[in-house]
């Protein structure tokens, strides 16, 4: 609906050429911005209103003193089971932080929620068939699982910015009634809004100039010719651009079609999906440089290795 309402404006409205690459990148930038922003809003708020039944201290050892790797699986599969691309992710990243759940355990969600989610299952079982996209879920979750371990051992916490992170030791509140609850959730949500908005228009405003001034066929020959290290390359050329599922995928097709091997297409896909550039400018208002370059640098080694066995594995799959 959003969409066609958006296109509805632009081209009726204001008479734009939609054949015109900056006028597809208005559309991108104002129909994600609006997506993003009432996507923010609407969830912060639902969380906000849930997380007052759910005192910080209990989420916290239920996320905290599972088995090794446990709460980050958890938090895992419940990334793999949103709809949300990377910038959509972080408000529930951030209520994550709030509720005192660990920074390892929330970047396991913020990792798979992007990676995979059912939209893009159904584009892949459409492309590719059940076993690649079966095993791409799979290693979608091993990334995020994993990756989650890693940043969780480095003890990264002094790294986040503490204005937008709820204290530790802040006290509870009490709520006597729904309404408080839901006042509670609303002006949760307002707060992070007024601090994130500015860093959503312009990290969407950068993903749309990429998205429609990049060409594939520019992608593809860089890729060609990168032989054994076409994985990285891939991955390095995926971080910048940002798109949705729906983009996403056909892209990969494409390139697969075209000769690119599957590891290699997919390892582009994931780094998309998972590390947009957009992405670490909306982080950046939640955490220090040196956690985002540190968190970006340990999925995309995790990326470039599950492309590596995409790759070996292809002739099975």
């Amino acid at each position: 609906m959003l969409d066609k309402i958006v296109d509805w404006m632009l081209y009726s409205v204001c008479g734009l050429d939609s054949s015109l690459r900056w006028v597809g990148s208005l559309n991108f930038f104002i129909y994600d911005s609006i997506k993003i922003l009432l996507l923010l809003f609407v969830m912060i708020t639902i969380i906000g209103f849930f997380r007052t039944y759910l005192p910080k201290d209990k989420v916290k050892r239920w996320l905290s003193h599972k088995g090794f790797g446990l709460s980050n699986l958890v938090a895992s599969m419940f990334g793999a089971a949103t709809p949300f691309c990377s910038c959509s992710s972080i408000p529930l990243f951030l209520s994550f932080l709030k509720a005192g759940v660990p920074l390892g355990v929330t970047f396991s969600f913020l990792i798979t929620s992007p990676l995979v989610n059912e939209y893009l299952v159904v584009l892949m079982l459409g492309f590719f068939g059940w076993k690649i996209a079966l095993t791409y879920v799979v290693s979608g979750i091993l990334i995020g699982v994993v990756s989650g371990l890693v940043l969780g051992r480095m003890k990264l916490e002094r790294y986040l910015v503490k204005d937008l992170i709820a204290s530790k030791v802040a006290k509870e509140e009490i709520f006597g009634s729904i309404k408080q609850r839901v006042v509670f959730g609303l002006g949760e949500a307002l707060s992070i809004i007024k601090k994130l908005w500015l860093w959503i228009l312009v990290g969407v405003g950068i993903g749309a100039i990429i998205h429609n001034y990049v060409p594939s066929e520019f992608i593809q020959s860089i890729i060609n010719k990168a032989g054994v290290f076409s994985v990285p390359i891939a991955v390095i050329l995926g971080v910048p651009m940002y798109g949705s599922s729906a983009a996403i995928v056909p892209i990969a097709v494409v390139l697969f079609q075209k000769g690119v091997p599957l590891g290699t297409a997919l390892a582009f896909m994931m780094a998309i999906a998972a590390l947009s550039f957009p992405e670490a400018v909306i982080l950046r208002r939640a955490m220090e440089l040196r956690l985002i370059a540190i968190f970006f640098a340990v999925v995309a080694v995790a990326i470039v290795l599950t492309g590596y066995i995409f790759n070996l594995l292809n002739q099975f799959i």
